[in-house]
């Protein structure tokens, strides 16, 4: 994730405040309740990348003695998997 965690909630309070006080939405629901569900999207979707990245890094390890063996740059080839992944899923980073 590229803010820290504990930015997640101070960053949920500003956009809900921000669109409520723009009379954007209507509250059905307590202003606790909609910042806690706010705040868990928020956080799930800023941890996708987190996610690829792991899932990216134990592909790779099943055939680290393929890769060890073939000499082939780690790196170059973590990112080009991930590419093909972010295309394939349609995510946005």
């Amino acid at each position: 994730m590229r803010i820290p965690k504990t930015w997640v909630s101070l960053l949920t309070r500003k956009v809900i405040d921000g669109i409520v006080a723009k009379d954007l939405i209507e509250p059905r629901v307590p202003m606790d309740k909609l910042l806690a569900g706010a705040e868990e999207i928020m956080l799930e979707e800023l941890t996708v990348e987190d996610r690829l990245n792991e899932e990216v890094r134990e592909l790779l390890k099943k055939h680290s003695p393929e890769i060890e063996r073939s000499r082939l740059d780690y790196r170059r080839l973590f990112d080009l998997t991930k590419q093909k992944i972010v295309k394939e899923r349609n995510l946005i980073l």
